[in-house]
């Protein structure tokens, strides 16, 4: 066989792999190659954390041509609908591992039920968020610093965003539980369909093209919330339908106190190490915020960018928290084990090569999304300065969601307050205004706890404790 022909075999195997990936499949992924098993759902994970991703690129990109109140307004709600994506996530972390446990252990019933629960624990708490976001939006605004040409600009954008809040949730929990249950193909076809309506509507409502009302930046939460809405009936008409990995029947929305109780402790750790987290995000951009609105719009610019690497990585640990799950209840720790190890291999793999990328090109970056003299420099900074620590970053999520898929939410939670809350908060006040660093103090301040962290995470996996964990 020549040189040639290697490389077109090597190419159509790997192509074949792909596409079985993206399929729909009832295969065993607690035997065979521990590396077969994470390509088959890490692809698509990856694929879908991508199209999350591009949500929020795709809004900062049409809104970016309304000025820096604009930016400023998408940065500061994105702040504080991180809140709800804490809550979400929380949520989709006890959903996967109790849907990804009982599916390992052969018992899809068990998993149905426990999706069932999940959807009329998000009513409740989609209801709640809902009512505070429609009513108090300028006050929260307010409340995170916002100037009042951001709030005149931004309230209704906040309410629609936020009033929405139940498309944001169910789309997180619903995926996470066909992740749970290894149907990943799913949510990344979810998230696809919600993406091209968005990219759809975007302009359109933002911009007032053709017979759509021109409603500014109050557009790009109009045709988010229409993507999302469409994405989650999606998932709930695959939900419903049989021949899947996971199907739902009626009798699995009956209440089960002891199955949401369960969850909710669950779930308590992974909101938990969440909110600690977006709290602490959220003090770090008040510190930005006392610098002015360009190193806002900087440093939004930057982390959407940002999410284009992390969400994918996200998605590889996605992958790898289902797989532990399913080995454990399978009862094969040890496969978990070494499935979480390979995952971080390659996901420090994955960061380190964006990481310079990002730094190498980050003039040429931002650039796309300003040419604000401002605003520029502060959007570059950021990027190098976060982009250098990509690789320990890599390491320390798929240890954390490993964590999280064996059940213990509550050890992150731990780590993520002591890196977070008692070094990142004051690290950043203290460079920024005490050590006259600015913005840029408060960039370094989120590189040095995310590596503390990811130190840590890796040392308390490696105990191996959570193999004992119950979910």
């Amino acid at each position: 066989m020549t040189g040639a022909d290697r490389t077109r075999s090597a190419t159509r195997r790997l192509t074949d792999f792909v596409g079985e990936s993206l399929r729909d499949s009832n295969s065993d992924l607690t035997s065979g190659p521990t590396r077969r098993a994470l390509g088959l759902l890490a692809i698509p994970m990856m694929l879908e954390m991508s199209m999350e991703a591009i949500f929020a690129v795709v809004d900062i990109a049409f809104v970016s041509r309304l000025g820096v109140n604009a930016i400023a307004t998408v940065g500061i709600t994105e702040a504080l609908v991180t809140v709800l994506y804490a809550i979400s996530i929380g949520l989709g972390m006890g959903v996967t591992a109790m849907v990804s446990r009982r599916t390992g252990a052969g018992d899809p019933d068990g998993a149905a039920q426990a999706a069932g629960q999940a959807i009329l624990l998000g009513a409740v708490i989609a209801l709640a968020i809902g009512i505070i976001g429609v009513i108090y939006a300028a006050d929260l605004l307010q409340m995170m610093g916002a100037s009042g040409a951001v709030v005149e600009t931004g309230q209704r954008y906040t309410a629609v965003l936020i009033g929405g809040s139940a498309s944001i949730l169910y789309l997180f929990l619903l995926n996470a539980a066909f992740r749970g249950a290894g149907d990943a193909p799913v949510a990344l076809r979810a998230l696809v369909l919600a993406n091209s309506i968005n990219i759809a509507l975007d302009p359109c409502l933002i911009f007032g093209l053709g017979p759509f009302p021109e409603l500014g930046v109050t557009g790009a939460a109009v045709a988010t919330t229409i993507g999302r809405s469409i994405g989650v009936l999606y998932l709930a008409y695959r939900l419903f339908s049989p021949g899947g990995r996971l199907q739902l029947l009626p009798r699995h929305l009956a209440l089960h106190a002891d199955l949401i109780g369960r969850m909710v402790r669950l779930s308590i750790g992974g909101i938990g190490q969440f909110l600690i987290a977006t709290a602490s995000w959220i003090a770090v951009i008040r510190i930005v915020a006392l610098f002015g609105s360009a190193p806002i719009a900087a440093y939004t610019i930057a982390i959407r960018m940002l999410e284009f690497v992390f969400l994918p990585a996200w998605g590889l640990g996605n992958a790898a928290a289902a797989l532990v799950g399913q080995n454990l209840g399978a009862g094969k720790p040890d496969r978990a084990q070494h499935t979480a190890y390979e995952a971080a291999r390659y996901n420090a793999l994955f960061m380190a090569v964006l990481g310079i990328v990002l730094v190498a090109f980050a003039p040429l970056i931002v650039g796309l999304f300003t040419s604000d003299e401002a605003v520029l420099p502060y959007g570059i900074s950021c990027l190098r300065i976060l982009g250098v620590g990509f690789p320990i970053y890599a390491v320390g999520m798929i240890m954390v969601q490993a964590l999280n898929g064996a059940g213990d939410t509550y050890t992150p939670s731990l780590l993520n307050f002591i890196c977070f809350w008692l070094m990142q908060i004051p690290l950043a006040y203290w460079l920024s205004s005490q050590a006259g660093l600015g913005p840029n103090g408060a960039f370094a301040a989120v590189v040095a706890s995310e590596s503390a962290l990811s130190i840590l995470a890796w040392l308390v996996f490696r105990r191996g404790n959570w193999k004992s964990r119950q979910a």
